[in-house]
């Protein structure tokens, strides 16, 4: 495994990390009866998987 260019973020996957947290929390946030928790959990995960998949 190389180590060239790991410090490199994905802007593409980091973007579609964010894209994919929020509609994620929503639907949390609905079966959890708040949509306002639901969410901000979505964009700590969306954020969270956007970083680590960037680094692949």
């Amino acid at each position: 495994m190389s180590t060239e260019g790991n410090d490199q973020i994905d802007s593409t996957k980091m973007t579609m990390g964010i894209a994919i947290g929020p509609p994620i929390g929503f639907v949390l946030g609905v079966a959890m009866d708040n949509i306002g928790m639901g969410l901000t959990i979505g964009m700590v995960l969306g954020l969270a998987l956007g970083i680590a998949w960037s680094q692949t």
